[in-house]
């Protein structure tokens, strides 16, 4: 699977934003390692603390529905490059391994690729708990 492609999954789901409140509409497209995508939206609510990222939406979907290993995530939101919030940082250590690529989009020809480990060094880990 090519970043493009993933990219583009993300423009799509970003189209199913529900963003009323902020009209930030952001979107993620998570590829699983059996080569599926699954895809989610920003869903705010006026309560913002109850909002959820793209990101966030698209790893409980795929966990949700089985799936527990991941390779990479492509999220766009606005034209900038829109890394994750730390919330969604953390729920792809939980998932994921240092080296799982992380795309931050504009666009389809205009991204920037990074590892998990990159954009989360020092992260909170199973390892820590023992």
């Amino acid at each position: 699977m090519n970043e493009k492609t993933l990219i583009l999954a993300a423009i799509n789901a970003q189209k199913k934003s529900y963003s009323p409140y902020s009209e930030f509409s952001v979107g993620a497209a998570l590829l699983c390692s059996d080569g599926e995508i699954i895809t989610g939206a920003n869903i705010e609510n006026v309560s913002f603390g109850l909002t959820n990222c793209a990101e966030r939406t698209a790893f409980f979907k795929a966990v949700s529905e089985g799936k527990k290993e991941f390779s990479a995530i492509a999220i766009v939101g606005g034209d900038t490059y829109l890394p994750p919030c730390g919330a969604c940082r953390q729920v792809m250590a939980e998932f994921c391994d240092k080296n799982f690529k992380v795309i931050f989009a504009k666009n389809e020809n205009e991204y920037i690729v990074k590892t998990l480990d990159e954009i989360l060094p020092f992260s909170f880990s199973e390892e820590d708990m023992k």
